[in-house]
C-alpha cells in the first residue's frame, strides 16, 4: 500500500483559463529532471490520483506542478481551486524514462512539447543538466492559443545565459501570434519550417529528440522523424527519439 507524502500548497498560480501551477512544500522527493509522480486528493472517501511532471529542479525542495483543468474531471478542477495552506498528497515513487541519463551522446538536444508537456523540460533547464551533455538545446512548445505559452521567465533566462546555444520555438495552432510559428509540430518538421526557425538541422547524425505531450503529437512526430532516419531510443538499441506519455 502506498505511503503517501503530505504536502502543503504555498502558491496556486493561474496562467490562463484552465491552466495553473501549484507549488507545494513539505513533501520531500528525490527524482531526476523529466520524471513524473502521482498527486492526489481525497474525494468522496476515495484517494484520487493523477500523474504530473515536476517542473522544479531536483535540488529545489519546493515541488512544482503544471496542470490543465479537465472540465468533467474528478481531480483537476479541485486542484485548480486549492488555496495556500491547503494540503494534497504526493506519491513517494517518481517514475518515467524521459531523463537525460537515458540518451546517447549528440550535439543538439531537441525538447518538443505540447501544452503541459513542457513541464519536464522546464525542470531540466532549471537543473542545468542539458548543457553538460549537449552543445545546443532547442525547446519547442506547441499550444492552441498564445496565452498558453507559459514559463517565459525561465525561457528568457536561458536565452540570456546561453545565447545562441539555446533556441526557443513557440508554435500556436488556432490563431496567428507574433514571433510564433502557426501549425502543428509534425507538419512543421515535415516541410522544414521548424529547422529553418531554429537555425539547426534535425539530423540523425547530430540530434537527440525528447517528446512530451498529447498522444497524436507523439505518434505523428515520431513518424515524421522516422522519415529522417531517426528511430526510437531504447536501452538495448540506442536511437534518437525518447517519448513520455501519461495521458
Amino acid at each position: 500500500m502506498t505511503r503517501w507524502l503530505e504536502g502543503t500548497v504555498i502558491e496556486n498560480r493561474p496562467w490562463a483559463e484552465g491552466l495553473f501551477t501549484l507549488r507545494v512544500e513539505g513533501a520531500p522527493l528525490t527524482f531526476e529532471a523529466g520524471q513524473f509522480v502521482r498527486i492526489a486528493l481525497d474525494i468522496g472517501g476515495e484517494r484520487v490520483a493523477r500523474p504530473f511532471s515536476m517542473v522544479n529542479a531536483p535540488a529545489d525542495p519546493v515541488l512544482e506542478f503544471y496542470g490543465i483543468v479537465v472540465p468533467q474531471g474528478l481531480l483537476s478542477p479541485r486542484l485548480a481551486r486549492l488555496a495556500s495552506g491547503e494540503r494534497l498528497f504526493v506519491a513517494p515513487n517518481p517514475a518515467g524514462f524521459l531523463v537525460l541519463a537515458e540518451l546517447p551522446p549528440a550535439r543538439t538536444l531537441w525538447l518538443m512539447s505540447t501544452g503541459t508537456g513542457i513541464a519536464p523540460f522546464i525542470s531540466m533547464l532549471r537543473a542545468g543538466t542539458p548543457w553538460q551533455s549537449f552543445y545546443s538545446v532547442v525547446l519547442v512548445h506547441a499550444v492552441r492559443h498564445a496565452r498558453e505559452l507559459v514559463y517565459r521567465g525561465d525561457i528568457d533566462q536561458c536565452k540570456a545565459q546561453f545565447g545562441e546555444r539555446f533556441r526557443y520555438v513557440p508554435v500556436v495552432s488556432r490563431e496567428p501570434a507574433s514571433a510564433a510559428l502557426r501549425g502543428r509540430i509534425p507538419a512543421l518538421i515535415g516541410d522544414g519550417t521548424l529547422e529553418a526557425e531554429a537555425g539547426i538541422e534535425l539530423a540523425s547524425a547530430s540530434a537527440q529528440v525528447m517528446l512530451c505531450g498529447n498522444p497524436d503529437m507523439l505518434k505523428d512526430t515520431s513518424a515524421v522523424l522516422a522519415t529522417r532516419g531517426l528511430r526510437k531510443n531504447r536501452r538495448r538499441a540506442p536511437g534518437h527519439i525518447t517519448v513520455e506519455s501519461f495521458w
